[in-house]
């Protein structure tokens, strides 16, 4: 099947999944790890176009997951599929940690541009978001000459070793392997629907900046010194830990502390970045600037590829210090600046009004209905919040993972983050229209649901 102009709902042919995909499971269950956090849905993705995805029996499913925000210009974008379809043609792989090629200087003057740094910035290329996170823990310490790190409840900074370090935002992920590898501690994250302090918000509204007050009264004054510390990260919206952006108040504060105490504020935008919040990077909506960034994800429009950028007078470490033999790769990074450029062309702008109008629909669902929570996020990252009731607003997991699947088996592919949350994270060419489906499916799913 190919995309057509009539194509406006999913189109369900078999049991899900159907014959061709039970094959292909069961090939996946005997020859690929089983450490994979699938969920409990069995999507047997075949092909890609625009919003949607078809199944290995031609089932097509409306999909508002983006391959995790990957996919943020769409499933096989025609201008991603001729910016790399050209590159191959030419160069597919050099290693740009030992030679030279113009790819890697060009995106990294295009990040010089629209990275939200003060001053010049420099760029290390990684494969992936935790690549970009294991670069930007070894650069802080590299330049501060400090150990140790702060991050934050709920975070997902990536699984190997040093990121697992900061993830905290489920026990499966550090089950099994023992001791940190790095010396990080974890502050209460200011999620204001159900505050870690249980002080809720100020009478303006505002944070009440207990995780600030946590920091710099209990922290800093027992087990971290702050003249140890190398670097805070936080992400600007916490993305497994349940779409909770984090109050434009509290990155304020954040980037005052490690101004007056010399410490590195790395931000990890990798799921929140690339114009999935309705601006390139979520921290632009507090007019905070970091030191260090993390992209990944969206980036790249599919490829894999993730970049640390940092302030050049930081990204000032000694030759051999850090690597990549894939990094930078001419082809990814050949999708990377069309990526760029269809964002700031068209699609920063739709991730804006269209976030605005699917969350409309999502809040007016929360009003129809008592086990919907919290409807928060910004531009086409929003996460929806199932709990028992809105007097408690104690998390419903089950509930969510019911509609989870009531979902898939009507067409919709979205994913579950945080305890009870259900994340929206769609291609930034979503339209209104395809809103309007999700919307009549989701609603659909939670009445059934419940």
């Amino acid at each position: 099947m190919t995309p057509t102009s009539e194509l406006q709902k999913p189109i369900i042919k078999t049991e899900l999944p159907g014959p061709k995909g039970r094959e292909i499971i069961a090939a996946d269950a005997r020859y690929v790890t089983p450490s994979y956090p699938r969920p409990d849905y069995k999507l047997v993705a075949e092909k890609g176009y625009g919003v949607w995805i078809e199944d290995a029996d031609e089932n097509v499913f409306l999909d508002c997951n983006a391959g995790v925000a990957v996919c943020s210009t769409g499933h096989c974008h025609p201008e991603i599929v001729e910016a790399i379809t050209k590159q191959t043609q030419t160069l597919i792989h050099m290693c740009g940690t030992d030679y030279y090629y113009r790819q890697m200087p060009d995106l990294g003057k295009k990040l010089n541009e629209i990275c939200p740094i003060d001053g010049d910035t420099k760029t290390h290329f990684a494969n992936s978001g935790a690549e970009a996170v294991e670069t930007a823990l070894k650069l802080a310490m590299s330049h501060t000459k400090r150990q140790k790190f702060i991050s934050f409840f709920g975070s997902f900074h990536g699984r190997t070793l040093g990121a697992l370090s900061l993830t905290s935002s489920k026990k499966a992920q550090r089950s099994g392997f023992g001791r940190q590898a790095l010396d990080v501690v974890h502050v209460p994250f200011p999620k204001c629907f159900q505050c870690p302090f249980n002080l809720g918000k100020c009478d303006d509204g505002s944070c009440c900046l207990g995780s600030i007050d946590w920091i710099e009264n209990r922290l800093f004054n027992t087990t971290t010194p702050p003249e140890e510390v190398a670097g805070i990260v936080v992400e600007a919206v916490q993305g497994e830990g349940g779409y909770v952006p984090a109050p434009p108040e509290f990155l304020r504060e954040i980037r005052r502390v490690c101004d007056e105490h010399g410490i590195m504020m790395i931000v990890d935008e990798v799921q929140s970045g690339m114009g999935r919040t309705g601006k390139m990077f979520a921290i632009e909506h507090s007019g905070v600037k970091p030191d260090i960034m993390c992209i990944a994800k969206g980036i790249g429009s599919g490829l894999p590829i993730g970049a640390c950028v940092a302030r050049a007078d930081i990204m000032d470490w000694h030759k051999g210090a850090h690597a990549s033999t894939f990094g930078g790769n001419p082809v990814c990074i050949a999708s990377a600046l069309k990526t760029i450029e269809l964002l700031e062309r068209e699609l920063i702008e739709n991730a804006q009004v269209v976030g605005d109008y699917l969350k409309q629909g999502l809040e007016k669902l929360k009003d129809k209905y008592e086990c919907i929570g919290d409807v928060r996020g910004l531009g086409m990252m929003i996460g929806v919040e199932f709990v028992e009731n809105k007097t408690t607003n104690k998390s419903a997991p089950e509930l969510r993972d019911r509609i989870e699947m009531a979902c898939f088996n009507r067409g919709l592919i979205i994913l579950g983050c945080g305890a009870s949350t259900i994340r929206w994270s769609p291609p930034l060419i979503l339209t209104k229209e395809n809103v309007d489906v999700a919307l009549e499916i989701f609603d659909a799913a939670i009445a059934d649901s419940i």
